[in-house]
């Protein structure tokens, strides 16, 4: 890398996680967090595209040549979870928090975004700041008003601050890194009546129990073991009260796999599941079945190139090229157009207690990863600029 690039403001930097941090917003529904970086952006030098996917913020910057030109995405919702840190710059909304690092990746795109500012780079950086990665598909919203249209990209570049990972650890694996997801609802319709005449009635509960238990033998005993696939039920509504039988039940849940025979027929055979026991017990069963987020796919070159810079951070020992993870991300929606790797920079330290899960209302970020975080995305994307 020829070009220096300047030192990391540190301490704005930590300034900004905790801004984000205090002041969560959730999907589609990040109106002050977009203006506060659409003001960031504008103070840089780019020039910035709001209402990109309702509440998205677009800073752009060419210098010289147009091309190449590299995308640095970051998410900006926030979820529905209490806080239960105990921090002085914990959330001041009660019921939401930034409970999965995204705080973190707004403060670092923004320094990336004002080390890149500063360089004679020629081509062209594009920030975007997507609205509703929690399950709203922001990025495909911004793509679908015109994200692309502002500009041809070559590369698109973004990392997950990830507490399952000690901090000074990159991963960069190429390939699939998340996992498809998919969404199901089934509506049990049996009969109602009273608890203390079971006989007369027909229990979509019971019905309901047996459907819990059969969906995870489909993976146990209808799947390859070399195919990962994860089928969890995690609601289940039904009834009012202790003595009546309800004439309806309702399940919802996910299905998350990196492709495979049985993620391509799943739905059908749910499907047969479903309305099979349901029928046994003389109840009717209805599936309705989703595909929200399809694998997030890293390109192998850039992969390369991303995992050459990270061991240049970290070394090359705390480099990983085999971390996946089953959970879902919409980055995937840019990496289906574009060529690019999407990183994890490890963020767990037990001593500081940030190795908590994502969602979980503890989660924490250890802060110190958050240079490393800016250096990997700065260098890679200067390395990207300069392939001219």
């Amino acid at each position: 890398m020829s070009v220096r690039l300047s030192p990391i403001d540190a301490e704005r930097l930590v300034a900004d996680r905790r801004h984000f941090h205090r002041y969560p917003e959730l999907g589609y529904q990040e109106h002050r967090t977009a203006e506060f970086i659409a003001e960031r952006l504008e103070m840089a030098g780019y020039t910035v595209t709001t209402g990109l996917g309702q509440t998205g913020v677009v800073g752009v910057r060419s210098v010289g040549s147009r091309r190449p030109a590299v995308l640095i995405r970051a998410d900006m919702d926030a979820l529905p979870v209490q806080e239960a840190t105990r921090h002085d710059f914990q959330s001041i909304r009660p019921g939401v928090m930034h409970a999965c690092g995204h705080d973190g990746h707004m403060a670092v795109a923004l320094a990336v975004a004002d080390r890149l500012a500063a360089t004679d780079l020629h081509g062209t950086v594009m920030l975007a700041f997507q609205p509703a990665e929690e399950g709203g598909a922001g990025a495909r919203a911004m793509i679908e008003d015109g994200l692309l249209d502002l500009h041809p990209i070559d590369a698109a570049l973004g990392m997950h601050l990830w507490s399952g990972l000690p901090t000074g650890t990159i991963a960069v694996t190429p390939g699939p890194v998340f996992a498809s997801v998919d969404n199901f609802a089934i509506t049990v319709t049996g009969r109602g009546g009273h608890a203390a005449a079971p006989h007369e009635t027909i229990d979509p509960v019971v019905v309901a129990a047996h459907l819990v238990t059969a969906l995870q033998t489909l993976v146990a005993r209808r799947r390859n073991p070399a195919e990962p696939v994860v089928l969890s039920v995690t609601s289940l509504h039904s009834g009012t009260t202790h003595n009546v039988i309800p004439e309806t039940a309702v399940l919802e849940g996910t299905v998350r796999t990196f492709g495979g025979s049985f993620c391509e027929h799943i739905p059908d055979v749910m499907r047969s599941v479903v309305e099979g026991t349901a029928r046994s017990f003389g109840a009717r069963a209805e599936l309705r079945y989703e595909h929200v987020y399809p694998m997030t796919v890293n390109d192998s070159d850039i992969s390369s190139l991303m995992a050459d810079v990270a061991a240049t951070i970290v070394g090359a020992e705390h480099v990983r090229s085999d971390h996946r993870t089953m959970a879902g991300e919409d980055m995937a929606f840019f990496l289906e157009r574009i060529p690019g790797c999407y990183a994890f920079v490890g963020c767990g330290d037990a001593d500081k207690q940030t190795t908590h899960p994502h969602h979980s209302p503890h989660f924490d970020l250890d802060e110190d990863a958050l240079p490393l975080a800016v250096e990997l995305l700065s260098q890679t994307a200067v390395r990207l600029l300069e392939r001219r």
